[in-house]
């Protein structure tokens, strides 16, 4: 189990280690060099200002935005969100200058975007230097699939009949594909628009690929981008998130209403496009980009290390064969479609509060009180809400006409170990959107709805889903 968790995070001060398949074409530690050395924004994966602050030892100050302010007030609780960081308070940096708190760009832009949310400054005292290793989402699978298996007895025999199908559904319609990305991660180039095509055509039948699709995007433009915009912020030490949200709800609509990646999968025409809306100098090598990096991930993040990526296929596996051979793809697929149960609100808590428990148990064991979305160091970071041994003080904000925060009211509340209540994007609006492909709207209307159905939460800003 803590072999698991050390997969899935990364320290980007130290070398790459995790293990993974044969036969892959690049290492993990070539494409740390590459990304490290060869990009022009990629000094800041060793060097931004959120890990030299992890690493001091130092007071840190984070900001969090809610709508749930008066929840928090009457309660004196503090409940945290699953997600990209599985069971954290999600906030971002605040940098302490002479002028007040700077709020990170990724803060900047929640601020800016969600105008009806309170600010709130969190000050986090640590008992030492932290470690700076994040949380990688896209490694998580194997645990996702272990979960699920612990606790299988808590579905219907129907139940789990039901996951079957719509994961073997899913995983004949993707499987041509993920056989396609497997042998590029080996080597065998195949052009990248046609590349690019399959791997929109899969997504809605496998949405762990929409995430994958995403963060390779994200991280061509964070390291590439060259704008004076992005150059401000790397003065600061800081990637450029703006170019992600810009990416995401110009490739969706209605994105910044509901930030689901499952619904992100543009044909290469439209990448094309996207990427020159955005910084017409990387439109050029995006989609090549996407073909080498991607399919490098597809196999690191599915696969087995045990596994050969020359060799193995998907297409005609059985489930059983799959569970051991690509334990992570069957965990990210059965952490979606689980959520589409009709009775999985009611067993949210079950399957989601176990894997939040190991996360806290293995944090305080390596010395983390604020994990962080380690994809890259862009920004995302929480609180750990179980965290022994870190002082932590609130304060609403306010902002000065600078843009500089200032603490407010304290507001006393107490971290618990509760996760805020979740609700699941309706399966409806994906169906509706994949009408360019039949064989995925087959596998899609094969799947259960749930209605649109908003928990309240107490004073979370939920991460976007993670797969």
């Amino acid at each position: 189990m803590r072999d698991e968790w050390d997969h899935a995070h990364t320290d980007y001060t130290m070398p790459a280690q995790r293990q993974i398949p044969a036969s892959l074409a690049e290492s993990e530690s070539d494409w740390r060099q590459h990304l490290e050395t060869s990009t022009p924004n990629g000094w800041l994966i060793r060097n931004n200002a959120m890990t030299e602050a992890l690493v001091s030892g130092k007071p840190m100050y984070l900001l969090h935005t809610t709508r749930n302010i008066d929840a928090i007030r009457t309660s004196q609780q503090l409940h945290v969100s699953t997600g990209c960081l599985i069971g954290a308070l999600y906030c971002s940096p605040l940098a302490s200058q002479r002028e007040g708190l700077r709020p990170h760009n990724l803060g900047a832009f929640l601020l800016r975007t969600k105008p009806s949310t309170t600010p709130m400054i969190f000050e986090v005292i640590p008992d030492a230097p932290i470690r700076p290793k994040g949380v990688d989402y896209l490694h998580l699978g194997p645990i996702h699939l272990r979960t699920y298996q612990h606790y299988q007895s808590f579905l219907s025999p129907a139940e789990n009949d039901e996951l079957d199908r719509a994961m073997l559904a899913g995983l004949r319609a993707a499987a041509p594909f993920l056989d396609v990305a497997l042998r590029n991660a080996a080597g065998r180039a195949t052009p990248a628009p046609e590349f690019i095509d399959q791997l929109a055509a899969a997504v809605p039948a496998v949405p762990f690929l929409g995430y994958l699709y995403f963060e390779v995007l994200s991280e061509y433009l964070m390291l590439h981008s060259a704008t004076p915009e992005t150059k401000t912020y790397a003065q600061a030490g800081e990637l450029n998130n703006w170019l992600c949200k810009r990416l995401a709800f110009a490739a969706v609509e209605g994105m910044d209403q509901l930030f689901d990646l499952a619904l992100f999968y543009p044909r290469h025409h439209r990448l094309v496009q996207l990427i020159e809306g955005i910084e017409p100098a990387l439109a050029p090598g995006a989609a090549e980009y996407v073909r080498l990096r991607l399919s490098h991930l597809c196999a690191r993040t599915t696969l087995h290390p045990s596994q050969d990526a020359a060799s193995f296929a998907f297409q005609g596996a059985d489930l059983g064969t799959l569970q051991k051979a690509a334990p992570g793809l069957i965990g990210q697929m059965v952490f979606r479609e689980i959520r589409y149960l009709p009775r999985y609100p009611q067993l949210y808590h079950c399957f989601e509060k176990a894997k939040a428990l190991e996360a806290w148990d293995y944090w305080n064991r390596e010395g983390i009180p604020t994990p962080f979305n380690g994809i890259l160091p862009k920004g995302e970071i929480g609180i750990n809400p179980v965290y022994p041994r870190a002082a932590v003080r609130a304060w609403t904000a306010e902002m000065d006409d600078k843009g500089y925060l200032h603490p407010d009211e304290e507001v006393t509340a107490d971290f618990t170990p509760h996760l805020a209540s979740w609700w699941a994007p309706p399966r409806q609006r994906e169906m509706a959107k994949a009408t360019d492909d039949s064989r995925v709207e087959t596998v899609l209307e094969a799947r259960p709805s749930l209605p649109n159905q908003r928990s309240p939460t107490n004073g979370v800003l939920a991460c976007p889903p993670s797969p």
